[in-house]
């Protein structure tokens, strides 16, 4: 019996033959270099993309009223908001259309939260599926903020109807188009966020508590539901404000729908940053654990 390599063997060699692939071995679930890994989870596009929607398809299958939860949930949230703070508390007084900076505040706030909350839980929530199949696991974190992006079109479609219909009503300008670029930064920075949690979950099941409280701070430090202008002689406070991230999408989208302009410069470039350096970091942070993330626990 004769040994050849499999590059020099001629045809017709016969079956006693042994062939010799001379290609280096592979460790099997070793994590291949970035750049490498950022090419394989676009040659995973279809899976995202068919995982998304078919979780968005059945996340409401067991409810009665279904998808009309995804409407109802930050109108009744809105409502009780409204109720506390604008009427009880009167947080409202010097906002105009204080309404409709209420819902603008109220919605994409809980569009963030759901994003960053789901995609921690990425790689805990898809234990089964990690051990059963080798893949890049920053898809999973990936298609789960599709989904939340794909399950909030509804809700963003109902805030500019609620916009246009609660008096004063609003008229649709071309500023409104900025809401495209904005919600494509809001997406990168709650994909970033979520990249970086899960990586955190998936070793501490307890950050999810911290998460909780964490989201409930962030809510308060948005103004969601109150002026930043309330607190203008705190410098340090107003400092931490607009330096914050999700103060910066908010007070973008209100003037954008709400007060007919552009959104501050300044804001664009906090959002931007804060969108380009959580990707960056959330990427490589959870990068650097793939090959942990199918182990035991």
């Amino acid at each position: 019996m004769s040994v050849q390599d499999s590059d020099s063997a001629p045809a017709g060699t016969d079956s006693d033959v042994v062939l010799i692939d001379k290609r280096p071995f592979v460790r099997v679930g070793a994590r291949p270099n970035i750049f490498r890994y950022i090419g394989q989870m676009w040659s995973y596009r279809h899976f995202i993309l068919f995982d998304a929607r078919a979780r968005v398809a059945g996340s409401a299958a067991n409810d009665a009223l279904g998808r009309l939860w995804m409407l109802l949930n930050p109108i009744l949230n809105g409502a009780t908001y409204f109720l506390v703070f604008g009427v009880l508390l009167g947080t409202g007084r010097g906002i105009e259309n204080f309404l409709g900076y209420l819902i603008i505040g109220v919605f994409m706030f809980r569009y963030t939260t759901s994003s960053v909350t789901a995609g921690s839980k990425a790689i805990v929530g898809n234990r089964p599926v990690i051990r059963a199949f080798s893949f890049p696991r920053a898809t999973l974190a990936v298609a789960t903020n599709v989904r939340e992006l794909i399950s909030n079109i509804p809700t963003f479609l109902m805030m500019f109807v609620l916009v246009l219909a609660i008096p004063p009503s609003e008229p649709i300008t071309w500023a409104w188009l900025l809401f495209v670029p904005a919600l494509a930064l809001n997406f990168i920075m709650n994909l970033g966020l979520g990249l970086f949690l899960a990586r955190l979950v998936a070793r501490w099941n307890d950050v999810t508590h911290l998460i909780a409280f964490g989201t409930r701070a962030w809510l308060y430090l948005s103004c969601v539901f109150f002026s930043a202008d309330r607190f203008a002689g705190n410098e340090p406070l107003t400092a931490l404000m607009n330096a914050n991230p999700m103060f910066c999408v908010l007070d973008i989208v209100r003037d954008i729908l709400l007060y007919g302009g552009m959104g501050d410069p300044a804001r664009w470039l906090v959002l931007g940053a804060w969108a380009l350096g959580a990707l960056v970091i959330g990427g490589l942070v959870f990068w650097q654990a793939e090959e942990s993330y199918g182990r035991e626990q």
